[in-house]
């Protein structure tokens, strides 16, 4: 599938069992946080809307205000974080260069220090988005 050149409507009917989708601020801002602290692959990124993907999954980000006729605008807080109570779970994303990275973001904040969990087989890390959004990339051991 082009990403590039898709219409919404094709793109929208693609889309098979969970997506995500993840309401920001400042969707080119997020696209350059996500690209390179997790190595996902940007598509399509404009101020309102962009395609990201990780392990061939795609993941969207939409601009706040191009939900202001959707009632789940009136939901956002005003500050992060946004998304409380959801890890984002990107396996084989590297922990640590995710944590590394992530410290060049003055509005990240990591959570969890890349550590190794024996009881789940995986290395990981917990890092918040400038958004406030959890992601956690993990690796196995």
């Amino acid at each position: 599938m082009d990403y590039e050149t898709i219409p919404a409507p094709d793109f929208g009917q693609s889309l098979r069992a969970v997506s995500v989708n993840l309401l920001v601020r400042d969707v080119l801002a997020e696209v350059a946080f996500l690209t390179q602290v997790f190595a996902l692959t940007a598509h399509r990124s404009s101020a309102d809307f962009a395609i990201l993907r990780h392990a061939g999954q795609p993941i969207q980000l939409h601009a706040d205000h191009t939900y202001a006729a959707h009632p789940l605008l009136g939901l956002l807080p005003e500050t992060p974080p946004r998304g409380a109570g959801i890890e984002l779970r990107l396996h084989e994303a590297d922990p640590d260069h995710a944590a590394q990275a992530a410290a060049q973001f003055p509005d990240a904040v990591i959570l969890l220090p890349p550590t190794d969990k024996p009881a789940h087989g995986l290395r990981e890390a917990v890092i918040l988005c400038p958004n406030g959004y959890a992601w956690v990339p993990s690796r196995r051991l």
